[in-house]
């Protein structure tokens, strides 16, 4: 029980730090990031890359997306210009993935007492990049929890029937890797307990992979619910980030043996291996719906067009 406990306060931890972190960044450049997604997405690829760029720098996929519909409702960007958007911000979210790999532990605390040193200084980005250091050293901290509890988790009868179930069909694997992240609203944070099990030898990688494709549609509820009560085109726009992901994680779920063997040419460790096949997976299926972006955005409307009046 004081595990079980233990790992919740870390995983409050994370999702904390992720949104300390989100916070300095957005202080230190979202008014810009809105101006320039505006103006820089006239077309699908324009967008593409703009999604990349300021879920890179933001660190969210579903802040990013959040934005987005608030921007098509305000009637500053149409539907079919969010496509690109969409489809960048898939990559954009695996930087977070990646940056959980580097080992910087030792930096937690320095880095806590150094961002809380620039917040007291009173200016704006001084501010900024306290509450980013900040909103870091939780993340980390966090990240080496779920690292160091997730072997005496695993000991838990409940757990091991249920890793078991995992390993044993990928389905459950996926779902439950959906399910979660639609819980706690993060996608990172689900990838970043898949790879503390990993890690910690408890968890194999193709069920890992699974988790991973299951939080890419997971995270699809937080735009989901920006768009309640919003108009048609940013329920539109809703519904194509929940199709894309439907869509891509289907095309690949059979081929996560090859994500596997695939990221395991870069790296021998197993977290390493999830990070790198998330990566690919977003990269492959953002690249692979880019050329049929009007295609798909016309099949949005007439898939959805009753439903978004």
């Amino acid at each position: 029980m004081k595990e079980l406990l233990s790992f919740g306060i870390f995983l409050g931890l994370f999702l904390a730090g992720m949104a300390i972190l989100r916070i300095g960044l957005f202080n230190a450049s979202g008014k810009r990031l809105k101006v320039f997604l505006k103006r820089v997405t006239r077309t699908p690829v324009r967008g593409f890359f703009v999604g990349i760029f300021v879920t890179g720098i933001l660190q969210s996929s579903s802040a990013v997306m959040v934005m987005t519909i608030g921007l098509v409702s305000a009637g500053s960007l149409t539907f079919p210009q969010t496509i690109g958007i969409i489809l960048g911000t898939n990559i954009g979210s695996t930087f977070t993935t990646e940056f959980m790999t580097v080992p910087l532990e030792e930096w937690t605390i320095p880095g806590a007492i150094l961002g809380c040193c620039l917040w007291f200084i009173p200016h704006v980005i001084s501010k900024s990049i306290g509450t980013t250091l900040i909103g870091l050293s939780f993340v980390i901290a966090a990240i080496n929890g779920f690292k160091t509890l997730a072997g005496p988790i695993s000991s838990y009868e409940l757990v091991q029937h249920l890793l078991l179930s995992m390993e044993k069909h990928l389905v459950i694997a996926l779902t439950i890797g959906m399910i979660i992240t639609a819980i706690i609203h993060s996608s990172s944070a689900m990838t970043g307990i898949a790879m503390g099990f990993l890690a910690a030898g408890e968890l194999s990688v193709p069920a890992g992979i699974a988790i991973m494709l299951g939080s890419n549609i997971g995270t699809c509820i937080t735009a989901f619910m920006a768009s309640v009560g919003s108009g048609k085109e940013a329920k539109f726009t809703s519904y194509a980030h929940i199709w894309l992901n439907i869509i891509g994680v289907s095309l690949f779920f059979p081929f996560i043996p090859f994500l596997q063997s695939f990221a395991s040419i870069f790296t021998d460790q197993k977290d390493l291996q999830l990070a790198h096949a998330s990566v690919i997976f977003n990269v492959l299926s953002s690249l692979m719906a880019l050329p049929f972006t009007n295609t798909f955005t016309r099949l949005i409307i007439r898939m959805h067009g009753r439903s978004g009046n």
